[in-house]
């Protein structure tokens, strides 16, 4: 390896096991790794080994276990990042983006940013859904904490196979989409609610693929004045470490190798033990501990300890500054007795930071945690060699060259394009009659009212939410596009904040499927009047051996990256998650994004809700009738359907000619087309204002009212204008592509082609059966 031969410390300490690999075979070097749940590949069992024999010792079962953690490809990012790299080059660049560790950081307005983080938890909630996805907000929350953010918004994307899924179509091994999906939002609910941070976006979809392993991917915004923000490096040799938070537990050991394989039908028995035990009531004292002592100056760098527990959190904090480590194993604060030595390094127990202190401070940062009640102990320190030196109990545990653990090879795996079925691109909508279609895409699974989950959420608390999550009257709510903030009661300037998926589109083709994503984001916060900024991105797919998932990958990528430069939308980060699937099951493609838009004064948000009869309605963008992808047609079951083709620069044109409008008070109501195309826009939008509505479909241009009411493409919405301000409108809309639409009425919607009607829909009965949803199982 090119290295000088270390003397071994010899004796290791006690509970510290030395594992022969120098002379072993390949094949008992995969035993070793198989029997202590390491997941080494041959390539890297080869690589230990060649590292052991220059060192001229063998290993110990606590250096073995912190490779494993920073190997595992949850940690290390060993697949992708060679896509990440050249995909979302310049994406995250001065002097919009102010950092990129833990969350990545944003300006908002003079003197202070905004943190923004996604991640998943999809293993762990498939196995445990309570726990797992009580976690994953536990997870998150740190995140924009270790950046100095004040967490001030949640989200929470959710997939679940068919909620009446028949029992012959669950695997062995595999639990209920219903009973997941009633625990993650469980989960969600009581370790957001109990933490005092609000719920305020998100989205829950349903497919088939997603019976056997389910998508808990979970998003959280922070707040902060620029003069917070944290590095997530150590500053200087000498620095004392410092683990603050919850006492750590054999909770959650071995959860990044859990999630950096497949499920199978024992997943439940063989890892339960992976999930980690979330404690929300120690969350908030040690948010309010930390934020105290970032504000104090008292830390000069900080890491959260999610996955690979301290060994990832201190090995990376000390190495992305340049330097080792010395730990000492023993004086961890631990929840239980008997906690081996590589246990305490590998655990992920819940709530805990690791901060870089100097030493001149230490005293007055330990008198913040005692006032808190929060546990703060000094466990080692920063050092200058490229070394973790690990002690218990006084002898050694290890001594590892730091950047042979930290820096794995990244991996250049095959890719390879999928065939894909092909069909016409011109089709036929069937159906009984348009009102019976109308009333399908409404009241579809993928469609159906949210407001049973979002009411268990408080999105109130901390008192920033100025636009909720249900949009409408109190009487009759309905779904929005975005929730807007307000951070700073003494500013008007205000944060809009949304989540965007579509995995039927990237299903058919993952390129311009992940490119109509982040339009689709984009057209949410047009929608409310934000401009687009940034967006974060937790990019799902199976498994990364499999040549065509990679390929899925590279063009998700460059789709995500093309459409987010043509809208000026900044990338500050984002999380992988590769080997969703098992037992014969692969979910489609599925990147999510929570992406965030800018309004200087929230006075001018638009909501979705239809406000005054009479009113006109306009369709606002061009539409298109490629139905690959759609509600329409997945509800049919047809595959092999174009795409519609993105236009993100056009998208951009008219969404700033829409946020226009809206300042100068041309706007009553917005909302953008996506699942469920026209139907679903003009119901949710209906129903929010207890109104209804009389629309032509030839006004969308395409070949008959049937493609008019269910096509999804072309970047549009639908926006009501007061009566009196059409001409103004229309003006401020020069070079955009609108079409006067119809009007708003006061009940029933009804539907023209050419001027003669094709449907009539009764509002009210329908939103009887659409508000009740999907509901809490």
């Amino acid at each position: 390896m090119g290295t000088r031969a270390t003397p071994t410390p010899e004796p290791w300490a006690e509970g510290v096991v030395e594992l022969p690999v120098r002379s072993s075979t390949a094949k008992q070097l995969e035993a070793t790794s198989a029997e202590r749940g390491l997941g080494f590949s041959s390539s890297e069992l080869a690589r230990i080994q060649a590292y052991y024999r220059s060192e001229h010792r063998e290993p110990t079962d606590v250096e073995l276990a912190g490779l494993a953690q920073s190997w595992s490809e949850h940690c290390s990012y060993k697949s992708s990042r060679r896509f990440l790299r050249s995909g979302f080059a310049r994406l995250h660049a001065r002097p919009k983006v102010l950092g990129t560790g833990d969350a990545g950081v944003l300006r908002f307005e003079d003197g202070y940013a905004y943190a923004i983080r996604i991640e998943s938890h999809n293993h762990p909630s498939a196995v445990e859904p309570y726990g797992g996805a009580a976690t994953g907000i536990g997870g998150i929350l740190r995140d924009v904490l270790a950046v100095g953010g004040k967490p001030i918004a949640l989200a929470d994307p959710l997939f679940f196979g068919p909620l009446d899924a028949a029992p012959e179509a669950i695997p062995p091994g595999v639990k209920s989409p219903r009973y997941l999906m009633s625990g993650v939002v469980a989960g969600i609910r009581d370790y957001g609610n109990r933490v005092g941070v609000p719920t305020v976006s998100g989205g829950v979809y349903f497919d088939p693929a997603y019976t056997v392993n389910p998508l808990v991917n979970v998003g959280c915004v922070g707040f902060l004045p620029t003069s917070r923000l944290q590095p997530n490096r150590a500053d200087r040799a000498g620095d004392r470490l410092v683990l603050v938070g919850g006492l750590t537990g054999r909770d959650g050991i071995g959860g990044v190798a859990f999630a950096s394989q497949e499920l199978t039908e024992r997943s439940e028995e063989e890892s339960r033990g992976a999930v980690q035990l979330g404690n929300p009531i120690m969350k908030e004292p040690l948010i309010r501990a930390c934020l105290e002592a970032f504000d104090r100056r008292l830390v000069r760098g900080v890491k959260d300890l999610g996955g690979g527990g301290l060994a990832s959190a201190s090995g990376e904090l000390v190495h992305s500054g340049g330097f080792g480590l010395r730990i000492d194993l023993d004086r961890v604060p631990v929840r239980e007795e008997g906690l081996r030595p590589w246990e305490i390094w590998i655990s992920e127990s819940q709530e805990r930071m690791i901060l870089d202190v100097r030493p001149r401070d230490l005293a007055p940062l330990l008198a913040i945690f005692r006032r808190y009640d929060v546990p703060a102990t000094d466990v080692g320190e920063v050092i200058k060699e490229d070394r973790e030196r690990l002690f218990y109990r006084g002898s050694p545990a290890g001594h590892l060259r730091l950047s042979f653990r930290i820096d794995p090879p990244i991996l250049r795996r095959p890719t390879r394009r999928r065939t894909r079925p092909e069909r016409s691109p011109t089709l036929r909508v069937q159906a009984p009659s348009i009102s019976a279609l109308f009333e399908e895409m409404v009241l579809a699974p993928d469609s159906l009212s949210r407001e049973p989950i979002i009411r268990v959420y408080d999105h109130e608390v901390q008192g920033r939410t100025v636009v909720k999550s249900l949009h409408g009257k109190v009487t009759s709510p309905s779904h929005g596009d975005a929730a807007i903030l307000r951070p700073r009661t003494e500013s008007w300037a205000a944060l809009a904040v949304t989540v965007a998926a579509q995995p039927w589109a990237c299903r058919e083709d993952p390129g311009r499927g992940a490119a109509l994503v982040v339009e689709e984001a984009a057209r949410n916060l047009y929608a409310v009047g934000a401009t687009p900024d940034a967006f974060t991105n937790c990019l799902n797919f199976g498994n990364p051996e499999d040549p065509r998932v990679l390929g899925d990958f590279a063009d998700v990528v460059r789709g995500l990256a093309s459409a987010a430069r043509a809208l000026r939308m900044a990338v500050p980060g984002g999380n992988v998650s590769f080997y969703n699937g098992g037992l014969g099951a692969e979910i489609p493609p599925t990147p999510v994004l929570m992406a965030t838009g800018l309004l200087p004064d929230l006075r001018t948000a638009v909501t979705s809700d239809l406000k005054d009869p009479g009113n006109p309605l306009y369709l606002v963008g061009t539409s298109r009738q490629e139905l690959g992808g759609s509600l329409y047609a997945r509800r049919r079951g047809i595959r092999g359907l174009p795409v519609p083709p993105p236009a993100p620069e056009r998208l951009r044109r008219a969404g700033g000619a829409l946020v226009r409008a809206g300042t100068r008070g041309l706007l009553r109501s917005v909302h953008d087309l996506s699942d469920g195309g026209l139907a679903v826009t003009l119901a949710e939008m209906a129903f929010g204002g207890h109104l209804g509505f009389s629309v032509d479909l030839a006004a969308t241009g395409l070949p008959d009212a049937g493609i008019g009411l269910v096509a999804e493409g072309g970047s549009r919405w639908v926006a009501e204008v007061p009566a009196e301000e059409s001409a103004a409108f229309e003006r401020g809309m020069r070079g955009i592509p609108i079409a006067r639409l119809g009007r708003v009425t006061d009940a029933e919607g009804v539907l023209l082609w050419k001027g003669g009607e094709v449907g009539r829909v009764p509002l009210d009965p329908l939103y009887g059966r659409w508000r009740p949803g999907i509901g809490i199982p």
